[in-house]
């Protein structure tokens, strides 16, 4: 993780690659609870982001939804709930 005063940037590893965000500074330190680091706030954010995504491709979208869709969505609801200890509607109030 590099910083400067007003900017964090953290470093995605992944399978295929590595990507960097850059974020500022009090944004990430407003957003943290409990002492988490930068990389755990960013984290809750690709998790909440992620979830909110999918959520809205099998809930909101107009006409059938692909069964495969919804076991990923099934799958990361409950990645969610690990990670969180609550439900995606009980975090959002947004339950189906």
């Amino acid at each position: 993780m590099a910083a400067d005063n007003d900017a964090v940037t953290l470093t995605i590893d992944g399978p295929d690659g590595t990507d960097e965000v850059t974020l500022p500074t009090q944004l990430v330190e407003m957003l943290a609870e409990d002492g988490e680091s930068a990389s755990e706030v960013v984290g809750d954010l690709a998790m909440f982001g992620c979830a909110q995504r999918i959520h809205a491709t099998v809930h909101h979208a107009e006409g059938g939804v692909d069964p495969e869709l919804e076991s990923i969505e099934a799958t990361t609801m409950d990645l969610f709930e690990d990670r969180f200890g609550a439900t995606y509607g009980e975090l959002t109030g947004h339950d189906h």
